[in-house]
This record gives C-alpha cells, structure tokens and sequence, in this order.
C-alpha cells in the first residue's frame, strides 16, 4: 500500500504565478540561473538556488545561503505574492510539451514508505548533493520542490482526474520554452478520501523519476524531526511526509541522456575503431546519428558519425542492468578502452541531456573542449521500474525526464 495525502499547499497569487515560477534547482547552474533571473526579483530561483544573490565566490554551501533561500521565500509571502490554501487539498497538474501530454497528483508521500521500500530507487545519491537539499529543509522547514513519482496506472485515478480536468484551472499558462503548465485545486472532501484510498489499495509501489537526492533529503530531514520532537509515523504531524507530483507510469517521456569524453586515453581515432570493431558492428553514418533501438550506440568522433551495434554475447540480456546501453559503454567501451571507471567522480566525462540535441554534441567535440561523443536510445519507464522492483541499481546520469515539473506552484511546510 502506498501513502499519498492531501496538504495544505503555499501558492502563488495567480496574477504572479509567470514572475515567480522556475525551472528545478538541478537543471541550470548558479551562473545560468543568475542569468535567468536578471530583473526578476521575485522569481523562484533565489529561493531554490539563493547562491545567486551573493558574489560569484561565495561557498555555496555556507550556512547564509540556506537562510537566504528562506528569506526570500518569507518575503514571497509578506509581500502577498504567495499564500497558503486554508485546507488539505490535492493538486492535478498537467504538462504539455510539443504534443505530449502528462498529468499527474501533487500531494504529500510517506517519509516511511521511503525507508521501508514502498518507494522505489534506481539511483545511487552522492552526499553532497543530498546534504545541500537537507540543509535548505532544515533551515527553511519546507519542501521547495515536489519529486518527480510514478506509479502503475489505475484507471480508477486516470477516471477521477479526467473530470477534474473539465473544472476551471488554479493556474493555466505557458512559459518561455512553450510548455503548457495546468494546475486544478481538489478540493471536494469525498474526492480527496476516494483517491487517498485508492492509492492506499491499488498501488502497491512508488517508483522514483527524477528527484532521488530531493527525496532522500525529504525522507532523512522528515525523520531527524520527527526524531528530535520524540514524535512516530502515526502521530499525524507534517515531518511525516515529503512533497511529490505522481504521474501515472504509462505518460512519462524519457529521452536519451549522452555522453562526451575530453580524450581517448592516448589513442588515435584509427586504433580506437580498430578496438571497438572487436566488441561492435560498425558502420560509418553521412549524418548526426541517434539511436532508433536498443544496442545501437552513436559516435561522434573527428567530425564524423559512427553507428556501433554490440555483438551477440557480450551482455546478459536477463540481467536488467546488464541490458541497457549505458552498461553496454561503460563496460564495453569507457572502462576497458578509455580508463573511465567511475563515471561520478571522473571529470574526463561529461553528461548532456538529449533536449539539447546532437548538435550540442559536434559543437563541444568541434571546438576542442571535448574529444568523442556518445548517444544513448532512451531507457523505458518498464525497465526502470523492473530493475527498481529488483533491489537493482542503475548507472548514473541514465533518466532524462521531459517536460520538467515547474518550481514554485507548490510548497509544503513541514512544520
């Protein structure tokens, strides 16, 4: 059973709602938000990334910068720009990105179904960037920014937020990269008990999307709370529960998440093919080249683009992570021939999502910065939650969400 309730949400006044939201705190850098934000004062961006009001050498993880986050999301709601709902209500939320369409639930998950693996994980988190999300909770006692869920369909919940959807929208508007953001308040008591039962009977798992450090940070914070007030998992406080958006699993868009490598480890490009040939069927491509199916790789390499398709066995293809193309490169290719081992820690690799297209790709190999490129074809929801069913864990930098959940149109307070 799976523990999803109702919140008394923080949101923004809707004639502010444009000037205020943002894109999440992990897809732009502290420059790129600076830039972003450039005569926006009230935007959400100095509340998730509030690093971006101090000088360019300020320790972005010093104490100040959590509290200035707070700060300016205290001023949010002095100034009237942003106020809380008066009752527990759930939120549909809705994206709309060149066609595709997905609509989910925004309400608040159990701090204990993360620990007791109703929520389920692919990824491993690295404790810098957990502790930051922790730190901003505990000086702020709020959830800035739901995680991104899914669940199995229920056509029960699928039948219940299509009506919604023919009520008048909270918030209904498009934002400069031409997504359309729908927001619906549910309000209606007997509407909010049927959905907390349903997910309580028909969806025996939660699977992390995109958000694994977010919802560790909001589990472990939830749980130091609660710990430190001598409360339990029954007592009916806010630390119990942690802010998400559930998105039935058979709607979400996945695109490729690519690779680029700054050297080839000593080779030249003709001994590289040469070694690759002995793993992979290569064929040399006229044009950019993206994957169409799984097992075929791209390569960018000396302005030219090379379809690479791996040989009958060399993975195991019962194995869930075995199968997928990113353990294919890493270990067919980035580990044995380009001594890239640890693709956390070694700064020779680098990731771009698949939004940016190939051409981000030939731009950083052309101009020198980087060597060789790598496309990827894009895991499937299915397999995600196959390997999370099994207690497995993925490489990292495999998942690339799209349309992105919007920052600011919720918040939950803790306290």
């Amino acid at each position: 059973m799976s523990i999803f309730i109702p919140f008394k949400a923080y949101l923004p006044n809707e004639k502010y709602t444009k000037e205020i939201v943002s894109r999440p705190y992990d897809v732009l850098n502290a420059k790129e938000a600076k830039d972003e934000s450039k005569g926006k004062a009230n935007s959400f961006y100095h509340v998730i990334k509030p690093e971006i009001d101090f000088p360019d050498n300020i320790d972005y993880y010093s104490a100040k910068i959590y509290q200035k986050g707070k700060d300016n999301f205290d001023k949010l709601v002095e100034n009237g720009m942003m106020k809380q709902d008066k009752s527990n209500n759930y939120y549909v939320y809705q994206l709309i990105m060149n066609g595709h369409k997905q609509t989910g639930i925004v309400g608040c998950c159990a701090i204990d179904d993360y620990f007791n693996n109703t929520i389920k994980k692919h990824e491993l988190t690295r404790k810098d960037k957990e502790e930051d999300r922790k730190n901003h909770i505990r000086y702020s006692k709020l959830n800035y920014e739901p995680v991104f869920f899914a669940y199995p369909k229920v056509n029960d919940i699928d039948s219940i937020v299509d009506k919604i959807k023919n009520k008048e929208s909270t918030y209904n508007f498009i934002t400069e990269d031409n997504i359309q953001h729908t927001l619906w308040t549910i309000n209606d008591n007997k509407i909010k008990i049927l959905i907390q039962k349903l997910f309580s009977d028909k969806v025996p798992n939660i699977y992390v999307a995109d958000g694994h450090h977010r919802t560790a940070a909001g589990a472990l914070v939830g749980k130091e709370l609660r710990d430190k007030a001598g409360g339990n998992a029954t007592d009916g406080k806010h630390y119990n529960y942690f802010m998400a958006v559930l998105f039935p699993d058979n709607q979400l868009n996945i695109i490729d998440y690519n690779r680029v490598v700054r050297d080839l480890n000593g080779l030249e490009p003709s001994s590289l093919i040469e070694r690759l040939s002995q793993k992979f069927n290569i064929t040399r491509i006229e044009k950019s080249y993206k994957p169409k199916e799984l097992h075929h790789i791209g390569m960018y390499l000396d302005k030219k683009w090379y379809k690479l398709v791996i040989k009958d066995g060399l993975f195991d293809a019962q194995d869930p992570v075995d199968v997928l193309d990113v353990t294919i490169l890493s270990k067919q290719i980035l580990e044995p021939i380009l001594d890239i081992k640890d693709l956390r820690s070694n700064t020779r690799i680098d990731f771009v999502g698949g939004i940016r297209g190939v051409n981000e790709l030939e731009k950083r190999v052309d101009s020198g910065e980087m060597k060789i490129a790598f496309t990827l074809y894009p895991v499937s929801m299915q397999q995600i939650m196959n390997i999370s069913n099994n207690n497995m864990i993925m490489p990292p930098k495999v998942t690339w969400f799209e349309p992105k959940l919007r920052s600011g149109l919720t918040v939950y307070s803790l306290v």
